[in-house]
């Protein structure tokens, strides 16, 4: 008899995940030395194919930019296997000599990987990298609309890392991807944690599996950028980075918040390096294609500002790099104000940076909250008024918000995966990396006596109240001769503090 599709791809899930588990059984048991063989073979292998799914992925989903994907993948291939290849993740990872502990590394044992349509090959292998680093295999369910491409990145995973010597069974990406196929993948017993990265709904669904889970959700990114700013560098780093694979990284910037007090020429320096602001009409007609109800039209996503102007029934220049419109509001009645993962920003005006700090708040609270903000500022004092006070987990200084928050303009570590924290319903903060793929036991010499002898000497007391009326009934023995004698036993017993 023919089974359902849903049920071959729960089979399939039941399948992949056994033999996983089998195999980090081996993997479990190899020495640092050959785990990063392993790592180094997959991020070369990363490296030798970067164009190649860079091209199937924007042929397949229609997404980004060939020459920006190229570099997403050779990002994972060198910026985050530069981070990560000299981690100790085999046996004692550190030890404290004056506390006496020692660190000991395990691996989770196999990860359940959620991969977003907008990233399909570079989220790929940086998970099966990060993973398999920390000695897990790793079982993919891809996006439906970017399958072949991601069924392609984690061949290319798994061959690398046969040939350096890891167990065949590692790694595996699911065929028939669904979303019942997805739920069996996260809650099945033989998965052992979660990384998710995708819409609110999968992330939500992967903190309701009932396994440990790293779930990075949306990021409604604002820039603020100050009246002190250099502006013709600070629009340089926000186009460039909005721009950057036509906005598909969820740290891109999605709203510009600016003083009043330079607007002019902001607006002249934007327009000078390729932005486009649209008309009254124009605003209207890209904003009613944005959003779908509460949600991201799909169909905007990644798309060339021209293809988008197309879309809603106008031309721009081939020259145009980004539509910007000018905004006062913030909620889903102002779709320019939400995140729009595309060429296209909103433009606020405010008098100040603590109007600029409110407008912010607005925009993270919208959709954004604990993922990353922007600015651009020479003042020290209001740089550090945002840090400490935003609900975002990376504050991105004179940056562009794309590469400053994954770690590739900034010194923070480098990752495709970006914890919102407990601001975003996030059990992390961190970029993640092959340490939160580790259980970390300790082993703890004993270093002092624990000192419990005035807490029995204080039970001996309380005792004694008790025992009161019968010391005082018998002439023979006082109470104090009661004590003096439970003290000499607990001295001999040596309980006594030293």
């Amino acid at each position: 008899m023919k089974l359902d599709a849903d049920l071959q791809a729960i089979q399939e899930v039941r399948s992949l995940l056994q033999e996983a588990g089998q195999a980090q059984k081996l993997l479990e048991k190899m020495t640092q030395s050959q785990i990063d063989d392993i790592v180094a073979a997959m991020a070369r292998a990363a490296e030798a194919e970067a164009v190649r799914l860079a091209e199937m992925a924007v042929e397949e989903t229609g997404y980004g930019k060939v020459a920006d994907k190229t570099a997403k993948n050779l990002f994972v291939a060198r910026n985050v296997y530069g981070s990560m290849k000299d981690m100790k993740t085999v046996g004692i990872v550190r030890k404290d000599d004056e506390r006496k502990v020692w660190e000991v590394a395990q691996p989770v044992g196999v990860v359940a990987a959620i991969i977003p349509s907008t990233n399909p090959t570079s989220t790929v292998m940086f998970k099966c990298m990060i993973a398999l680093k920390a000695r897990n295999a790793i079982v993919i369910s891809p996006h439906p609309s970017a399958l072949r491409c991601s069924l392609e990145a984690a061949k290319v995973m798994r061959q690398a890392a046969e040939k350096a010597g890891a167990p065949a069974g590692l790694i595996h990406c699911l065929s028939k991807p669904s979303v019942e196929a997805s739920n069996e993948l996260m809650k099945h017993k033989r998965t052992d944690v979660i990384l998710a990265t995708g819409g609110t709904a999968m992330v939500k669904a992967a903190y309701s599996s009932g396994k440990p889970a790293y779930g990075v959700g949306p990021g409604n990114v604002p820039v603020y950028v100050h009246h002190s700013a250099n502006l013709s560098r600070a629009v340089s780093l926000i186009l460039q980075s909005k721009t950057f694979d036509y906005g598909t990284i969820c740290a891109s910037e999605q709203a510009i918040v600016a003083d009043a007090s330079i607007k002019p020429q902001l607006v002249e320096e934007l327009k000078r390096q390729g932005a486009y602001f649209l008309d009254e009409e124009q605003k209207r007609k890209v904003g009613s294609i944005l959003t779908i109800g509460k949600g991201l039209n799909p169909k905007v996503v990644g798309r060339s500002p021209q293809v988008i102007a197309e879309m809603a029934g106008f031309t721009v220049p081939p020259e145009a790099r980004v539509l910007i419109a000018e905004e006062t509001g913030v909620g889903h009645a102002y779709p320019f104000s939400v995140e729009k993962l595309s060429p296209v920003l909103a433009l606020y005006t405010v008098k100040d940076w603590l109007e600029g700090c409110s407008r912010c708040m607005e925009l993270l609270e919208l959709g954004g909250l604990g993922h990353t903000l922007g600015i651009h500022c020479e003042n020290e004092s209001v740089i550090e008024a945002f840090g400490l006070e935003k609900p975002a987990s990376r504050i991105v200084v004179n940056s562009g918000t794309t590469f400053g928050g994954i770690g590739a303009t900034t010194g923070i570590t480098p990752s495709f995966t970006l914890g919102c924290g407990s601001f975003g319903n996030n059990i992390t903060s961190d970029n993640i990396g092959p340490q939160h793929l580790l259980n970390i036991k300790r082993v703890a010499f004993g270093i002092r006596e624990m000192d419990i002898a005035p807490a029995a000497a204080q039970a001996v007391e309380r005792t004694m109240e008790k025992l009161q009326p019968e010391v005082s009934g018998n002439p023979g023995i006082s109470r104090e001769d009661v004590l003096q004698i439970v003290r000499s036993v607990l001295s001999e017993l040596q309980l006594e503090a030293k």
